[in-house]
């Protein structure tokens, strides 16, 4: 999904004022409040570029994931000594359990419905130690998406020149967002369009999912960047 557009992800949330350090210490204050385990393992899903690891990782024993190998690839080379797993966030099984789980910028949206968004949520579940705590940050909900919105974002590095446009769309409860870009760079100007498909999930459908999979469930309405923090929790005694 990322083929095209990985080389440049930093440098548009960059642009953007995205601000993966502070994120990170407001993720290890969450943490500190709700996990009850006694190891320090985080494993975050939808890692990405690995810009979140690279400030959690002198906190926690980080390892990544994520489907797109271009992506895991630049996290890897961020965070040198940092393992990383190349599958799908639904049913992949690492064969271990973490005090932590994150699944941070909306990554979660990917599920396409609220069967694998459950299956999701019983792999993070599987995956965690009893009282071991689960942080999703949401899409948007149905009710906060704007059908018809013009979206830009521009970079401009003095070797660097992008812009990425879109104009939302909705197919039910998906939002459909085709991305334009335009970039150029020293080896000339290129453009290439790149879909992406997030589902509007409820607030129902994302605190069931954590329930249905044994997991005791509060919401952050603040969360990291305005779209709120599910916080997902397994009893430490052996309840969850």
């Amino acid at each position: 999904m990322f083929s095209q557009s990985a080389k440049y992800y930093d440098a548009l949330y960059s642009a953007m004022g995205k601000d993966y350090a502070a994120e990170a210490d407001r993720i290890a204050s969450i943490v500190s409040a709700h996990c009850r385990s006694a190891g320090n393992a985080l494993l975050d899903v939808g890692c990405g570029t690995g810009r979140h690891i690279e400030h959690l990782r002198n906190r926690f024993v980080c390892e990544g994931l994520d489907l797109d190998r271009t992506l895991l690839n630049i996290a890897a080379e961020r965070n040198p000594g940092v393992r990383f797993h190349q599958t799908d966030m639904i049913g992949f099984n690492l064969d271990k359990h973490f005090d932590v789980i994150t699944c941070l910028f909306s990554s979660i949206g990917y599920a396409p419905n609220v069967q694998r968004l459950d299956q999701t949520m019983h792999t993070f579940a599987r995956h965690l130690k009893r009282g071991g705590v689960v942080l999703v940050e949401p899409w948007l909900r149905p009710e906060d998406w704007i059908e018809g919105s013009l979206h830009a974002l521009y970079v401009d590095e003095p070797d660097l020149k992008v812009a990425r446009m879109s104009i939302s769309r909705r197919d039910a409860n998906v939002s459909v967002i085709n991305f334009h870009y335009m970039v150029a760079s020293r080896d000339g100007i290129r453009s290439f369009t790149e879909p992406h498909r997030l589902t509007l999930f409820t607030d129902a459908e994302y605190t069931g999912a954590f329930r249905r999979a044994g997991l005791s469930v509060t919401l952050d309405r603040k969360g990291l960047i305005g779209r709120g923090l599910y916080i997902g929790t397994r009893d430490a005694a052996g309840k969850g």
